[in-house]
């Protein structure tokens, strides 16, 4: 887990019983500039869950969720999934395939989820799919692939 301390502050939101953190140190990168504070938990059915909290500079011009938004939280979900739900690779790893299916539109009065579980883990890969979801609704659906970075540090 040294990369992810180095990195990430991942402890507990005091905020958010039973949720984490999920914010990079440096917040002057992409996911604390453009994203904002998010934050992550594993819920009882083992899925990885990942919540951002949408503010105006969200907002496309027919005023809900931007989709570049949306692909931006999944991204970093796939990410999130393999570090909270996997086999332990806690080194950097790269998307090499993302999938998504737009079905709804997102809003910014709401917390803004995306929820993912692994399909399979290899030593060098990892397939995840999942959905963005707000309160009940389904906002989009996705299936990505990662390739894990080997290290010295990661093994």
């Amino acid at each position: 887990m040294a990369f992810l301390d180095e990195i990430f502050e991942h402890g507990p939101d005091p905020e958010n019983p039973g949720w984490r953190h999920w914010n990079l140190r440096d917040d002057t990168l992409f996911n604390g500039a453009v994203m904002g504070r998010m934050i992550t938990r594993v819920d009882d059915d083992g899925r990885a869950r990942l919540r951002m909290f949408p503010e105006r500079c969200h907002m496309n011009l027919q005023r809900i969720i931007h989709g570049a938004v949306t692909l931006s939280l999944i991204d970093i979900s796939l990410f999130t999934t393999m570090h909270t739900t996997g086999r332990g690779h806690a080194g950097p790893a790269v998307t090499l395939e993302l999938s998504t299916q737009f079905v709804g539109s997102g809003q910014l009065d709401r917390p803004l989820d995306a929820v993912g579980e692994i399909v399979r883990e290899t030593g060098s890969m990892v397939f995840v799919r999942g959905t963005v979801e707000q309160d009940t609704g389904i906002v989009a659906s996705f299936s990505g692939i990662m390739k894990k970075i080997r290290t010295p540090s990661a093994g």
